[in-house]
């Protein structure tokens, strides 16, 4: 066992219990926060295990580190989530769960930059990075969606929705072509954690809330629409020189983080 799990993701699992155990001490998780917030700590610590594993490295390299710790971030906002879906949150929850996500959304921006710093960008670390991206967006996605409604979900399943492209790029071969990365693509990404935190705080006019949630909505539409139709422009590559499994937009995405 020791040799199969690296000991970063086991450090990680293990602030996860840390962090829940705070997060009771001050909001009050319930059993279904606590389910929640182990399912996705058991979670990270089988992908970034297995991650690892793939690429032959046992140690977190510098900004996978700092990923690690919004990772973990994310399950506490996955646990504060769930508890208040189950009526075992406080008053008090909302505000701890905006700050988790808020610190969360801050250290986005240093991941990367400590990638480039230490010279230690890699494919795995971007991968990471976006999945800890993609996990929040669509917890806060699940949150918000409790008051504007089930069509805040788009904006959670939209990675998800990638997957399925990249299946379908199968029988699609021209879905597995890859496009330039746009720097307005990263600020549309950047833009759905900020608007669905803000969202959940409760602290701005409904109807304000509802426009800048569907406006992050539109922009994400439109960035996988110009890129599929971009895709779609592009010649098909030799089935020797494409990816084994192709998901375009998320090479865009893997580009954005670094």
């Amino acid at each position: 066992m020791r040799q199969l799990i690296p000991p970063g993701p086991v450090i990680g699992f293990v602030g996860v219990l840390g962090l829940l155990t705070g997060l009771h001490d001050v909001g009050g998780l319930g059993q279904r926060g606590w389910m929640a917030g182990l399912a996705s700590g058991v979670a990270l610590l089988a992908a970034l295990s297995c991650g690892l594993v793939r690429v032959g490295r046992r140690a977190l390299l510098p900004a996978d580190r700092v990923t690690l710790t919004r990772a973990v971030l994310v399950c506490g906002v996955t646990a504060l989530v769930a508890a208040s879906s189950g009526g075992a949150g406080t008053p008090g929850g909302l505000g701890v769960l905006v700050a988790v996500s808020s610190v969360a959304l801050a250290l986005d921006a240093v991941d990367g930059w400590v990638a480039r710093r230490t010279g230690t960008a890699n494919p795995m670390g971007a991968r990471f990075d976006m999945e800890t991206d993609a996990f929040l967006i669509l917890v806060l996605s699940v949150q918000v969606a409790r008051d504007l409604g089930w069509w805040v979900l788009g904006i959670g399943a939209a990675r998800y929705v990638l997957l399925a492209v990249g299946v379908a790029g199968r029988w699609a071969p021209w879905l597995r072509g890859q496009v330039p990365a746009r720097r307005w693509r990263k600020v549309v990404a950047a833009y759905q954690g900020i608007a669905l935190t803000v969202a959940s705080a409760q602290v701005l006019d409904e109807r304000l809330v509802t426009l800048s949630v569907a406006a992050g909505l539109a922009l994400l539409v439109v960035s996988f629409g110009t890129e599929v139709a971009a895709l779609r422009r592009l010649p098909a590559p030799d089935a020797a020189t494409s990816l084994p499994h192709p998901v375009p937009l998320d090479v865009t995405v893997a580009e954005a983080v670094q």
